[in-house]
């Protein structure tokens, strides 16, 4: 049984492997840079855990975790990510994961996670599991409110000016498909333009801004 990293950060993914050998010296520690590598290296070899990122260069780290899940329904899926908007956190979980965290935690913290989620656990970083207990899903205030698992994962990749026809690839949908949630999206969120859907990233956290 080995542990799966998936992370576009070559240092972090270091600091991580480093960390785990140290408290877990039995467990092999594989890398994935992205989520292609990532579902072509789990046909080779199932991982008792994935640590995935949210946010990664082609397919996402929703999308790779929904592939995953649905090829393998047993596979435990732990999320650290730069991320922790609530709405981020539900759209981790309802895709199948098993936990998540964000990449302020201590070594500590990641490592007990980690040994929860092989365990059969699930585990959510303490401040943000409070949150979801006192915040119910129909409460929130942020531009992802009312939206869908697939139009928040297409707005995200719109925000960041992916084009319609690489988001039709990533997520293995029509051109036209896109185009029609781009569409919902629009409505939904009452805006009338890309920039403007970059503005509500960039207002939730979602984005960071570019000097």
């Amino acid at each position: 049984m080995a542990i799966l990293l998936v992370d576009d950060h070559p240092l972090l993914r270091a600091g991580i492997t480093a960390t785990l050998t140290q408290a877990l010296p039995q467990m092999p520690l594989l890398q994935a840079s992205d989520g292609e590598q990532a579902l072509v290296m789990v046909q080779a070899q199932v991982p008792g855990l994935v640590i995935m990122d949210f946010d990664l260069p082609g397919i996402s780290g929703l999308e790779t975790t929904r592939r995953l899940r649905q090829r393998l329904p047993q596979l435990r899926v732990l999320f650290l990510s730069e991320h922790a908007q609530l709405s981020l956190v539900r759209q981790a979980l309802a895709a199948g994961a098993c936990g998540f965290l964000s990449k302020q935690i201590t070594p500590e913290v990641l490592v007990e996670a980690v040994r929860k989620a092989l365990s059969g656990h699930a585990y959510i970083e303490q401040g943000l599991a409070t949150a979801l207990a006192c915040q119910p899903a129909q409460a929130e205030t942020d531009c992802l409110h009312g939206l869908t698992p697939r139009e928040a994962e297409i707005f995200l990749l719109l925000a960041k000016g992916t084009a319609l026809r690489s988001i039709a690839t990533q997520l293995c949908i029509s051109s036209k498909t896109v185009s029609n949630h781009l569409t919902l999206l629009k409505s939904k969120l009452r805006v009338s333009s890309q920039a403007e859907l970059v503005h509500l990233a960039l207002q939730a956290g979602l984005l960071k801004a570019v000097a």
